[in-house]
């Protein structure tokens, strides 16, 4: 079965990085995963569209994708700047860097909570893909063991151990969600 996954952030996020981690984790899962970058003029602070497709069998598109299964955003301001609804299928899943959800099928995580807390900081953001990596691994039932050797593949020392703590606690935090409801 086939799996699309559309992750908006604000360039700086790491929304691309979070891609590739939950591509790679999927991959040591024995699944198939194509992780797409859609690259324009970003820059720190524009909207990012990152794409991610998982299956049980090879996959052969390899475009946008337009409507998702699972829609991750990574910062509740982007909610004022999009339509939810534009991006996400009926009956999908959204993943959220927030309090409370926007739908039926939420799945919210202080994930810019749990960077901070980390220190995992740059010009003053917090870096969230490890953790909004961690929060969308429970919806897309990929292992926080594959979530984090695929974070050690990706980062190394002090900087790896630090992010495998995030996407953990991420893991363990991130709960369902309905509108308007606090997690």
């Amino acid at each position: 079965m086939l799996t699309e996954v559309m992750i908006l952030s604000f360039g700086g996020q790491g929304g691309v990085t979070a891609a590739r981690i939950l591509a790679l984790a999927a991959v040591n899962e024995g699944m198939f995963a194509q992780a797409i970058p859609q690259f324009g003029a970003e820059r720190r602070g524009s909207l990012v569209r990152s794409y991610l497709r998982l299956s049980d069998q090879p996959i052969r598109r390899h475009s946008s994708i337009k409507k998702a299964d699972v829609l991750a955003i990574f910062a509740e301001k982007i909610l004022k700047i999009v339509e939810v609804r534009e991006f996400l299928r009926d009956g999908g899943i959204t993943v959220l860097n927030a309090k409370h959800g926007i739908a039926e099928k939420s799945y919210c995580v202080d994930a810019a909570g749990i960077a901070l807390s980390l220190n995992l900081v740059a010009a003053g953001w917090p870096i969230v893909n490890t953790a909004m990596a961690g929060a969308m691994a429970k919806p897309l039932e990929i292992s926080i063991e594959s979530v984090i050797n695929a974070i050690n593949s990706t980062f190394s020392g002090e900087l790896a151990r630090i992010n495998a703590r995030a996407a953990e606690i991420a893991y363990r935090e991130v709960k369902k969600c309905q509108a308007g409801s606090s997690t």
